[in-house]
């Protein structure tokens, strides 16, 4: 075994297997698998080896349609059989709703190039002649999805990357990972150690043993999931005697399982409630290529439920209970990406979909080590997306992910478990005032508020659901009063130094403030010119050490941020940087009688003429001392951002909406912010702004300066700029019926998608039905007539001018 390599890769299943022929294949060939046992000793030798298409995700979405169709080529690549079975994926609906599900998740297929098709209950008949039809309402038909076998796609894609030069070293366990003094990863083994540049953690059911090995507690707890293997089902045997063709799988959403054929029999594999995590304080050293005892009880519903729906599963004993762990992370999407705060040290772990992610993720990681970003928009698998999260809630959110496998996946979902977990000084007064929770990278953050009587719950839908009128409330308050938004969860950073301005010059695209008290909206780039991270930065007064600079962020990128921040801060001490996000509470005053209100309480001139747009001011707010008045939010009104000191929270917050009383004051959620965004065409961080488009074509060229100097993407900006920006960034209108647009949705011209919605609602004050998104700037001109597919139907629609609230920013400046 050689004792230095390029990248290694820890783990020898599925997905470090993938890892390590993606790197090959881009021709980094110096690598090195090192697996404690034998390759798919882990979860992937007993997995079921399902090959699901459907994922309501944009880019897990695509990691799966990158599988499916590799997974076919690599036999004729490496003469290894996969056990490719090509059989579809039916997916049942008993109810409206479902059917709703699959309608959505169709407007993304289509957008990504996934071929699905509903149907009726008469087509699914002609699929499944076995089938028992009774309440089906019809399913959504993947003709391309199917099985495989997972020991031998793994075998394949290792066979290919020895080809190509790759290594793979079994039985060689890993004992630790180190830093040298020289930067390089130390991975030690008992038969030796390698020294290397890049190191890839893929170690499944030892995720957080490994991790442990360089200072990492990540979320990733296996879960037991069972599958039944029956025995011969005689009516399967004969209707497969009469030649026909091998049935499609069979999903039973709404009664939580799978179902496919195997050798005549079947394999039942339930999504049960109730199903434990394992392993939770690691791998005990018996375990080895193991499974659990069988839980029959457990799984009873489900098989009384097959019965009911495939009569002759009956017929067929049960062979044998396959219960095995299966890695999961707290939302059920894998994590891949970059380890935090540790340079060149990648995750690619908790796949509960492992065989499908396994050559998309490989792919995408390849992608990123070796070009330096992805090609795809990784955020919502990123590992940075938790924080730090405790064991025990990781165990209990694992254990909710598993059980929600087959729930409706509504687009405004709020998962139970383990909450309240993080919560503001002013958390109950909001929950008295009816409060329906949400909540974002841990953060408790109200929804929408309802009015006494009103049944504090969301009632989910694919549609215009409880909350809307509601909804349209809040908007019409701040629109038309003012109202009081909580948004603490923001994250927010200082640099200060006689470093800090040019450090972050080269960072971001746009000019870094000069004047105190002055705000710029700031993009940090991908090499790609896409936006990998959005800064409100403004100049504060000096500090001891230098220039100071205030920057707040997405709270749900705080991790991803500040990694960021911190990976690529100078080491001259040049530069202090300082998180002071949990130290500073947010709460966002706006409406035309906002400054009447700052007035009752601000020891501060805040005149128009003393307190213009896009600035700051450091003044005293009721009792509070100091609280940062920044004159910008995200609503399009005039207003402030008030960032205070945590502990005068309570304080302002009573204050506030005392002052406000005689204005009728009211409080709004964040459903009415994304309506009141809408409405201005701002962009969010992580849907409208991703690694997937560049900031040229999400429409910000105002926030860049070529002409500045260098910053990270501006090479690319310029080739863009010359060869000329592929897409444009719209604001369209859509004539809607009873349900509105929520992302993803394909833009339709003369029967071409040429366009894709990255957000989309209802805009309460402005009366219209909107979706933000990326069309092709051939098409892309204000008054075009156009279709975008709403669920099933595909409505009138049109490309209106950007900003239908206040264009002029008249409230803003007022």
């Amino acid at each position: 075994m050689k004792d230095t390599a390029r990248v290694v890769v820890v783990g020898g299943g599925v997905v470090g297997v993938s890892a390590l022929y993606h790197l090959a294949k881009l021709g980094w060939t110096d690598c090195m698998l090192l697996e404690r046992t034998e390759l798919t000793a882990g979860s992937t030798w007993h997995a079921a080896g399902l090959l699901p298409l459907f994922n309501m995700s944009y880019s897990v979405g695509q990691l799966h349609q990158y599988s499916v169709e590799l997974y076919k080529t690599l036999e004729a690549e490496t003469g290894q059989a996969v056990g490719f079975h090509e059989n579809g994926n039916l997916r049942l609906a008993t109810t409206r709703e479902r059917m709703d599900e699959y309608r959505l998740y169709s407007c993304t297929a289509e957008t990504i190039g996934v071929a699905c098709e509903l149907i009726g209950v008469d087509e699914i008949k002609k699929l499944w002649p076995l089938i028992d039809a009774d309440g089906l309402v019809g399913a959504l038909w993947h003709s391309t999805d199917g099985h495989i076998a997972p020991v031998d796609v793994t075998m394949a894609m290792a066979k290919g990357a020895r080809t190509m030069g790759a290594t793979i070293h079994q039985q060689t366990q890993v004992t630790a990972i180190e830093r040298s003094d020289e930067s390089e990863w130390i991975v030690k083994t008992d038969n030796g150690d390698i020294r290397c540049e890049h190191v890839i953690c893929a170690t499944g059911n030892y995720a957080r043993t490994t991790a442990r090995m360089v200072g990492l507690e990540i979320p990733v707890i296996p879960v037991e999931h069972q599958f039944i293997v029956t025995d011969v089902d005689p009516t399967l045997e004969e209707y497969r005697a009469t030649g026909a063709a091998e049935l499609p799988v069979l999903r039973d959403s709404d009664s939580s399982y799978y179902l496919r054929e195997e050798r005549m029999g079947w394999i039942l594999g339930p999504y049960e409630k109730g199903a434990p995590a394992c392993f939770v304080d690691g791998v005990p050293s018996t375990f080895e290529k193991d499974l659990f005892p069988g839980d029959l009880e457990r799984l009873m519903p489900h098989v009384e439920a097959a019965m009911a729906r495939v009569p002759s599963f009956e017929n067929a004993g049960i062979k044998d209970i396959v219960n095995g762990p299966i890695s999961y992370a707290p939302d059920g999407n894998p994590m891949v990406g970059p380890a935090f705060g540790l340079p060149n040290f990648w995750i690619s772990e908790g796949h509960s979909f492992g065989i499908t992610a396994a050559g998309g993720a490989g792919w995408q990681l390849a992608n990123w080590i070796v070009e330096g970003e992805p090609s795809v928009d990784m955020i919502g698998v990123d590992p940075r997306r938790f924080g730090v999260v405790s064991k025990n809630f990781a165990k209990i959110k694992n254990e909710e992910a598993y059980e929600h496998v087959f729930v409706n996946h509504f687009p405004m979902e709020e998962r139970p478990a383990a909450r309240p977990a993080k919560t503001t000084p002013i958390y109950h007064r909001l929950d008295e005032a009816g409060a329906v929770w949400g909540v974002r990278f841990g953060w408790e953050r109200p929804n929408w508020f309802a009015p006494k009587g009103v049944a504090r719950e969301d009632t989910y839908s694919y549609r215009r659901s409880n909350w809307f009128p509601h909804v349209g409330n809040e908007v019409k308050a701040m629109r038309e009063r003012v109202g009081l938004m909580e948004l603490s969860s923001f994250a927010k950073y200082e640099v200060e130094g006689p470093g800090a301005r040019d450090w972050l010059d080269q960072m971001v695209a746009n000019a870094i403030p000069k004047g105190i008290g002055r705000i710029n909206l700031c993009h940090a780039l991908n090499p790609s010119g896409s936006v990998r991270s959005e800064f409100t930065i403004t100049r504060m007064a000096d500090g001891m050490y230098g220039e100071r600079f205030f920057l707040i962020g997405p709270g749900a990128g705080h991790d991803y941020d500040w990694d960021f921040l911190i990976k690529s801060c100078p080491r001259d001490g040049s530069v202090f940087l300082k998180d002071i996000t949990t130290q500073f509470g947010v709460l966002v005053l706006a409406g035309p009688d906002a400054r009447k209100v700052m007035e009752k309480l601000a020891d501060a001139d805040i005149s128009n003429e003393a307190f213009p747009w896009l600035s700051m001011r450091e003044i005293p707010v009721g009792f509070c001392p100091s609280v940062r008045a920044l004159r910008v939010n995200f609503v399009g009104s005039l207003g402030w951002e008030l960032h205070h000191p945590i502990e005068y929270q309570l304080h302002l917050y009573d204050a506030i909406m005392a002052a406000g009383a005689e204005f009728d004051i009211g409080l709004v959620g964040m459903r009415a912010m994304d309506s009141m965004r809408l409405e201005k065409s701002y962009r969010l961080w992580s849907t409208d702004l991703n690694a997937e488009n560049s900031v040229l074509e999400a429409g910000l060229s105002r926030f860049v300066k070529l002409n500045k100097g260098q910053f990270t993407g501006r090479e690319a900006l310029v080739r863009q700029q010359e060869d000329g920006v592929p897409n444009s960034y719209c604001t369209i209108e859509i004539d809607a019926d009873d349900a509105d647009p929520f992302g993803n949705e394909p833009v339709f011209m003369d029967g071409e998608v040429v366009g894709r919605g990255t957000a989309g609602g209802y805009g309460h004050h402005v009366g219209k039905s909107l979706l933000l998104g990326y069309v092709k700037t051939e098409f892309a001109e204000v008054g075009r007539e156009c279709q975008v597919r709403v669920l099933d139907q595909l409505r009138p629609a049109r490309i209106i001018a950007e900003s239908p609230y206040d264009p002029e920013n008249k409230a803003l400046r007022g």
